[in-house]
């Protein structure tokens, strides 16, 4: 679900609290510790360098965005 609204979201800002709301449906939404360790792991899923990723890139102070 994560990488599916990041997909739709294509070279657009999510928020963190829209990806908390949206793929976890509101449970979790103070939790932002929790969607961290989610975009790790799908970084180390999909892209060819983890520690510098061109596929899901953070967006300081806002959220995420996909790459290229």
């Amino acid at each position: 679900m994560l990488l599916l609204e990041l997909a739709a979201a294509r070279g657009r800002v999510v928020t963190r609290e829209e990806l908390l709301r949206r793929v976890w449906e509101h449970r979790h939404v103070d939790d932002t510790r929790m969607l961290d360790v989610h975009v790790r792991r799908l970084r180390r899923k999909i892209e060819d360098d983890p520690s510098h990723p061109g596929l899901v890139l953070t967006v300081r102070g806002s959220g995420y965005r996909t790459g290229q």
